[in-house]
């Protein structure tokens, strides 16, 4: 089966296995795996921050960044869309008391930053106490600007509000930018990274910070049952990956820009708009349950609207889809 339900089905390869089966372990938990440690201490030199704390899952990374900025009574605004919002069991609000206060995506995937300042609550009783503003970057496939996350961070630093980005992606952010993860990262106080999307290992995150949110991170982290023992074991995928992959984004990103080109010439599939990098998005008017039915049937797996590339898919793979899709069309 071809599988562009997400980048998260992506396999390791040979040499990442390799790496996986070399690695020195030790107790994580005690700090002593010296693959984790250096996993975390590679992370945080190349994303500019000066700490790190790996994590089995990105959403438990997200969950341990905001419960590091935020207590309870606190509120966090988010996109009404994002996924520590809407596709993480409300961890913030069930483990951590943390009310979000969800506002509508723009176009661009930005959250307006006219309306982010109005929904900062004023010192009164009657409210929860805005605490954070949460992005994500990629979101559904797009780029935030650095002009805009500099202007972000210009206000949330003026009402002194934390700044926590849900980066799952973010590499794919940084490729299509041509620029340095760090120069993202700079205008967040803590950023989470997925390992196991386009960078393709087949488990863990990371959270990247300042030493106190961190430190407190952590802490969180063992409570959520995320302390792990021999984790070198993961570790040495995730080093392998910031190492290897990350340049080889731009694969999975031409992947998707093939593929929307050949859809723009057909009548019965039509897209919302050019991918920025490894998304193809359809738009909401194309007849996506037929479509998913028809590619099954073709040996290939979407989920609905959402076309994800990554380094699994091959060339031959894409002619196989874009046969599928003349046929639907």
């Amino acid at each position: 089966m071809i599988d562009l339900r997400s980048d998260t089905v992506t396999q390791p390869t040979l040499d990442m296995l390799e790496a996986m089966h070399n690695a020195d372990t030790g107790d994580d938990v005690y700090g002593e795996d010296p693959t984790v440690n250096e996993l975390e201490r590679f992370a945080a030199a190349l994303t500019g921050k000066e700490a790190a704390v790996f994590a089995p899952t990105g959403t438990q990374s997200n969950l341990i960044g905001l419960l590091s900025h935020c207590q309870r009574g606190h509120e966090y605004i988010v996109g009404h869309g994002a996924h520590t919002y809407m596709y993480e069991g409300g961890g913030a609000a069930v483990l951590g008391g943390i009310q979000p206060c969800p506002l509508a995506f723009a176009q661009d995937g930005s959250l307006p930053l006219d309306v982010v300042e109005r929904s900062i609550k004023p010192d009164d009783a009657h409210f929860a106490i805005t605490r954070l503003v949460c992005l994500e970057n990629t979101q559904a496939g797009k780029v935030l600007p650095l002009e805009y996350l500099e202007r972000y961070s210009e206000l949330a630093q003026r009402y002194e509000l934390r700044r926590h980005l849900d980066g799952a992606r973010v590499f794919n952010a940084a490729v299509a930018q041509a620029i340095p993860v760090s120069q993202i990262c700079q205008y967040f106080d803590t950023v989470s990274i997925c390992l196991s999307k386009g960078l393709a290992c087949p488990v863990g995150s990371l959270l990247v910070g300042d030493q106190e949110s961190i430190r407190s991170a952590r802490r969180w982290r063992k409570m959520l049952g995320g302390g792990m023992r021999q984790a070198g074991i993961l570790a040495a995928a995730g080093l392998y990956a910031l190492q290897n992959n990350v340049a080889r984004l731009q694969e999975d990103h031409d992947k998707a820009a093939r593929v929307a080109e050949a859809l723009s010439t057909l009548t019965g599939i039509r897209l919302q708009e050019d991918p920025q990098t490894n998304m193809v998005m359809l738009a909401d008017d194309t007849a996506v349950e037929p479509l998913q039915q028809h590619l099954l049937e073709a040996g290939i797996k979407i989920s609905g609207v959402r076309w994800v590339f990554h380094q699994d898919v091959s060339d031959d793979d894409i002619d196989q889809l874009l046969d599928a899709c003349r046929r639907f069309a």
